[in-house]
This record gives C-alpha cells, sequence and structure tokens, in this order.
C-alpha cells in the first residue's frame, strides 16, 4: 500500500490496474528514423519467473549490463532484466515501446505480458518491452526480510500507534526493516535511486537501438519518466505519463497528497451507494477504531488488524469496478464481524500469496524511495501532522502521517533530493495525464508536472472519471493516446475526456 514510496499508498495500485486531445500539434519526430545499434541484445525464450507461469508465445527475454555506478562506468556491473512482444506490423513498425508501470517495484517483466492485451493495438507498430529497474525482481531485487518476519510485522505492529510502546514498536520494526535491508542487499542498496533507472534506461534505448526513446509509465513510472526526460531531454521521443506523480511534493507533501486523494475517492465511492459522505466515512473511522480495540476473526485463524483493515479498504477505491467489493467487505466487518474479505484484499495488495509467502515489492519499493528522498520526518514530526491530516481523513489520515516517520527511519542510505528534477527544455512533447478521481496520485499532481516539464514540452490532458490510471478504462483517453504514439498527433494542451 504505497504510492511512489514516500507514503504506503499508491503506485503499486499501478499493478493493480493493470492487472486485470482536439487539434493536433507537430508530432515528434518518428522515434526509429535514426537507429543505434551499438549494444545489441541477446534475445532468447523467457524462462517463467519463480512461483509463475512463463509468458505466453512471442515473448522473448534477454539481459543488459549496465553500471552499478554510473559515476563509474568501468566498474562493477548489474544485470537489467528485459522482455520483448515484437511488432506484429513488421513493415509499419515505429520502434520499442518501454513502459515502467509503477510501484516503485513493480516487475515490467512479470506485469507487461499480463497486461499486454490492453496494448494490442500499440503492439502492431511498437516493440512492446518490459523491464525490472535495478533493485527489483530479476535485477539485483533488493531482499530485506523472510516470510516470517513479514507476517509477523503484520500481525504485531500498529501502524497508527496509540501509545509510547505502540510507537516504540513502530519505530523498532522500522529500523529492522532498514537494518534487514542492508545485511541482505548491501552491494545495490545505495544505487537504486530513481535517477539511476532512468540512466539505465537510456542504456536500454541505445541496446534497443533507438534513437529516441518512447515511453508509457504509469504511477511511479511517470517520476521516472519526469526524471529521463530532465537528464536526457534530447533523446525523448514519444512519451505519456499517466496517473502522475506530483513533482513539487516531499516526504509529507506525498502522504498530504495521498490522504486528499483517498478520502476524494472514498466520498466519491460513498455518493455512489447513495450515503451521506461526511457520515460515511465517520462510521468507517469507528469500525476502524473496534477493530484496534478488539480485531476481528477470519475463517484462516489469522485476525484482521486496524492496519491491515485499512489496506483491505484502500485497496478496492483504485479502480470503480472494485467498489462493490469494498461494498461486500465492509459489510461482513460491520455487520457480521468477520473480516475475511478485508483481510483478503490486504493480502492481495501486500503480495502475500495462499502459501504465507509474502513478494519483495515492498522491500524494493522502500529502497527506491528512501535511495530518493532526503527527509526522514521524525515520531515528533509525525504526531504533529495528525490533527491536519486527520482532518483532511478521518480513515487514512492517521496511517499516512505516522508513515511519514516510519517508512525511511533508520535507512542506511542517503536520500538524493527532497523533490524530483522534472524540468526537460528542448525536449519534444509529452503527454501529461491526470484523472479528477484518482486516489492514489491525485489530480493536481498531473498538473505540476506538465508545468514542471515546461512550456511547450507539457501536455495536459484531463481524465473526468475515477480510478488510478486513464488508458483502457477512458475510450477518449485511449484513442488519444493511440493516436499520439501511433501517428505523433499531439492533442491540445488542456484537452478534457469526459
Amino acid at each position: 500500500m504505497r504510492v511512489h514510496g514516500r507514503a504506503r499508498f499508491g503506485l503499486a495500485a499501478a499493478l493493480l490496474v493493470t492487472a486485470l486531445l482536439a487539434g493536433c500539434g507537430g508530432g515528434p519526430e518518428s522515434p526509429d528514423s535514426s537507429r543505434d545499434s551499438s549494444r545489441p541484445l541477446d534475445w532468447k525464450r523467457c524462462d517463467a519467473p519463480e512461483g509463475d507461469t512463463a509468458p505466453g508465445p512471442g515473448w522473448r527475454c534477454a539481459t543488459l549490463d549496465v553500471p552499478l555506478d554510473h559515476a563509474r562506468p568501468d566498474g562493477e556491473t548489474i544485470g537489467i532484466a528485459l522482455i520483448r512482444k515484437a511488432a506484429t506490423a513488421e513493415s509499419e513498425r515505429i520502434g520499442s515501446l518501454l513502459f515502467n508501470f509503477g510501484g516503485p517495484g513493480g516487475s515490467g517483466v512479470g506485469i507487461l505480458p499480463r497486461a499486454a492485451a490492453s496494448y494490442r493495438e500499440l503492439n502492431t507498430r511498437y516493440d512492446l518491452v518490459g523491464f525490472d529497474p535495478r533493485g527489483v525482481a530479476a535485477s539485483a531485487g533488493v531482499r530485506c526480510r523472510g516470510d516470517e518476519e513479514q507476517e509477523k510485522a503484520y500481525r504485531e505492529v500498529d501502524m497508527t500507534p496509540d501509545t509510547r510502546a505502540e510507537e516504540a514498536a513502530f519505530l523498532a520494526d522500522a529500523a529492522d526493516f532498514a537494518a534487514g535491508c542492508e545485511r541482505l542487499s548491501p552491494t545495490v542498496l545505495p544505487h537504486v535511486g530513481t535517477s539511476n533507472a532512468a540512466r539505465d534506461m537510456d542504456a536500454i534505448r541505445a541496446a534497443l537501438g533507438d534513437r529516441k526513446l518512447s515511453y508509457f509509465g504509469i504511477s511511479y513510472g511517470t517520476e521516472l519518466g519526469g526524471t529521463y526526460a530532465h537528464l536526457f531531454p534530447e533523446t525523448v521521443g514519444r512519451v505519456v505519463l499517466d496517473a502522475v506523480v506530483d513533482p513539487t511534493a516531499d516526504s509529507v507533501g506525498h502522504a498530504r497528497n495521498q490522504a486528499t486523494g483517498f478520502q476524494r475517492a472514498l466520498e466519491n465511492y460513498l455518493k455512489d451507494r447513495g450515503q451521506d459522505p461526511a457520515t460515511g466515512a465517520r462510521r468507517m473511522a469507528e469500525l476502524l477504531e473496534r477493530i484496534d480495540k478488539d480485531p476481528l476473526p477470519t475463517s484462516s485463524g489469522r485476525e484482521l488488524t486496524e492496519s491491515l483493515a485499512i489496506t483491505g479498504i484502500v485497496t478496492p477505491l483504485y479502480s470503480k469496478s472494485g467498489w462493490p467489493t469494498l461494498t461486500a467487505a465492509l459489510d461482513e466487518a460491520g455487520n457480521e464481524g468477520r473480516g475475511d474479505r478485508l483481510l483478503a484484499l490486504a493480502d492481495s495488495y501486500n503480495g502475500r500469496d495462499g502459501d504465507g509467502r509474502y513478494g519483495t515489492e515492498s522491500h524494493s519499493q522502500r529502497a527506491i524511495s528512501c535511495a530518493d528522498a532526503k527527509a526522514r520526518p521524525t515520531v515528533a514530526e509525525a504526531r504533529a501532522l495528525l490533527p491536519e491530516f486527520r482532518q483532511i481523513s478521518p480513515v487514512f489520515g492517521p496511517f499516512l502521517a505516522w508513515d511519514t516517520a516510519g517508512w525511511c527511519a533508520g535507512w542506511p542510505v542517503e536520500g538524493e533530493h527532497d523533490t524530483p528534477e522534472a524540468s526537460a527544455p528542448g525536449a519534444a512533447p509529452i503527454l501529461v495525464i491526470g484523472t479528477t478521481g484518482d486516489p492514489a496520485t491525485p489530480y493536481e499532481g498531473a498538473r505540476r508536472m506538465a508545468d514542471e516539464l515546461g512550456e511547450g514540452v507539457g501536455v495536459m490532458l484531463t481524465n473526468e472519471g475515477e480510478g488510478h490510471g486513464s488508458y483502457g478504462e477512458s475510450t477518449c483517453v485511449t484513442s488519444l493516446v493511440d493516436a499520439y504514439l501511433l501517428d505523433g498527433e499531439v492533442p491540445a494542451d488542456g484537452r478534457t475526456c469526459s
């Protein structure tokens, strides 16, 4: 439950979404108008990821060696895992389209084959390419603790501590997690920040033989795309940023944005169910207080704690299609006093399978986020945020306020910046899409990203709707994105899809 790791809600959201503009300006130059094949890749049949099945026919995998430390290009290297499905209309091929689905910590090698049906039209003229960013999955994935330790933390640590003893346990768990990362992933941990991943993307572009980068970034992938544009404006091709992270927000700002966004989505959900939003949110907060005092039983024998219940509530808010699931889970918890449905939702978000094994996306997410962000808010600073955050959202505010202190507590690597750089003077037009009801990356951040990219670069497209991500959800947005990526038709800045 995290956005791009600045707070626990969010960018993993993009994974949930994918699993499952009037007037034309001059289009950007065709990405394959010149090719760079100086570092050819050895594409082979893909092996099945651990605990998963191999992708279907047509997918090929490769590994690209890049510097572990880009400041030392001749030093130790790290392998970046790639997956590709060739364009189906070879005679009309434009080039490669690189994807990042968010997290940070999402495996593009794992996600893209499952999401590819949504990009069938784009695959006619683009090779679809996914990658595991450094520190993720097959690219020297960060690991910080085992399944039993993870289960114990979810069971015992209160993420909204009410006493000094609970605060101490909260901080001790954060420090233990950080120490585990340093112990189990010492080599890669200092080098997993977003700017390094953006430099890897340029190496991928060159290895794919493309003079310009065509890129589709979702959620945290928009921060990665903005960072790439800042570092390499001259090689920006056709770039789409959907469900946009606010590049002007620091750690506390991201938490505040998410409290606002998830509360907005919750109120939209309650209105859709014919309930008064203020009354419905208050009742939900009261339910969480009861669960905090007396966790709910489940058929598995595990208990639904308050922290797990919050995760379970937030999960179906990522998409309007999840709202009926949320209703059923809340009815079971509130009327029957059982937590099976909310626990199942929390498990799906936390990457827990039926055998009690956890994925490591949350490990990578924290490592990347804390490598990026300099801020290390204290417990006292988090406690001081509580009145404001409760006012913004009685349901999600306390969780997000406390998370500002717990997320990078005791982290062994210093963060790189307060806020990421996204200015990209001279870059080709970049399509920036914000959805008005987006819970994890609220709409306002998209406008700020378009402004930060610069005049004539950031092209703003508004999607009036619900959910985290709009491509494939809005027919209007999908058609405009396809026209931009396939034909170079740039929508008018300020276009709205309703």
